[in-house]
């Protein structure tokens, strides 16, 4: 992996996690291809150098203005051209959603088989999927591994972990993230991308790239019940309950995923937990903020709804269900993440919403 070029990166997916990348590495001078399918979105990006459709909202109004926002650099580039994204890049980060992964898996399979180099894959995606092949949970590295299972030497993985916020990333503020992966070529990704100015961003290497992945995923679960919980008129101390709960949750699925119990420990656990339950800014806690205060009694008809009003896509509610249908075929019971399940997606009455998160910390 030492032939690879770190001066162009590609980026998949121009949602608000894509455009904070796509701003951060333009200010470290670096050329950036972001892909697109829908080429009247990328005409946009070339021309105003703004994303149109994500962040610059909330940009919009941190700065006081669309004229006020920064503008991407000139190294930004948007294209819907997959093949010279993949051709061009030998860095190429995956700020899709879980969902969305395998199908872009299939499309750049067999253009990353045709380089005649090998590809780094990053991957800051935070959620988890059922295999229902092997009827288990897979995290973003482990579906990544079994789509190009039969092209190994032609790829790596790297794994990005919180704690950060996309709009932090995008404006600046000072971040520090979490690079897991396999040990040469994670260094290779902090010295390339995550050095380049420490006041700004900086990494901690962590060799469980599971683990990582796992806390990343399973604390956004957290943070929709944290939002919930915020609603319920309980008082202050129960919070301290479910953080302290929900680390031991989030330690024994790791465990059995495949990851250590380290991880929970390190910034990528408790660190990326304590961030996305306590702020507003997080997509999570707000999506389950939202959901009890615009709850009519009918879950589905409620998501529908709070997502509308949500810039990107919460990885909770679907990370919910697949660690739901998980536990079951596993006939294991974790409290708290069964009421989640039951809350957002058998729903109930307002006070039996209220009555399960107090029964789930005290089980």
């Amino acid at each position: 992996m030492s032939d690879l070029n770190p001066s162009n990166i590609a980026i998949i997916g121009p949602g608000r996690l894509g455009t904070s990348f796509a701003y951060k590495f333009g200010r470290d001078d670096k050329a950036i291809t972001m892909y697109y399918h829908d080429a009247e979105l990328c005409r946009e990006i070339r021309e105003s150098h703004l994303n149109p459709k994500h962040l610059t909202k909330d940009l919009t109004k941190i700065f006081g203005g669309i004229d006020k926002v920064p503008r991407l650099s000139s190294k930004v580039t948007a294209t819907h051209d997959l093949q010279k994204v993949v051709e061009e890049n030998d860095f190429i980060f995956l700020s899709v959603t879980m969902n969305r992964l395998p199908e872009i898996l299939n499309y750049i399979k067999p253009l990353i088989a045709k380089k005649t180099g090998p590809t780094c894959l990053i991957s800051p995606i935070k959620g988890l999927a059922s295999d229902e092949k092997k009827r288990e949970l897979i995290t973003p590295s482990q579906m990544i591994n079994n789509h190009l299972f039969d092209i190994p030497h032609k790829f790596e993985i790297v794994c990005i972990g919180g704690p950060f916020f996309d709009v932090d990333l995008a404006t600046g503020k000072p971040v520090c993230v979490t690079v897991a992966g396999k040990k040469a070529i994670a260094r290779r990704v902090k010295n390339e991308f995550f050095k380049l100015n420490r006041r700004e961003l900086n990494s901690y290497y962590n060799f469980d790239t599971i683990g990582t992945e796992a806390c990343g995923a399973l604390k956004n679960i957290v943070a929709n019940i944290k939002g919930v919980t915020d609603c319920l008129n309980l008082g202050s101390s129960l919070p301290g309950t479910i953080f302290a709960r929900s680390g031991v949750e989030i330690r024994s699925l790791a465990k059995i995923l495949g990851g250590g119990f380290q991880a929970f420990q390190s910034q990528a656990g408790v660190g990326d937990m304590y961030v996305t339950i306590s702020s507003i800014v997080s997509k999570n806690y707000r999506y389950g903020k939202l959901f009890y205060e615009m709850y009519n009694g009918n879950p589905i008809e409620t998501n529908i709804k709070v997502l509308e009003q949500i810039d990107g896509t919460p990885e909770g509610p679907n990370s919910i269900k697949n660690v739901h249908r998980y536990l079951e075929r596993k006939n294991m019971y974790s409290p708290l993440f069964h009421a989640a399940y039951k809350i957002f997606n058998e729903g109930g009455t307002r006070e039996e919403i209220k009555e399960r998160m107090i029964q789930a910390c005290q089980f």
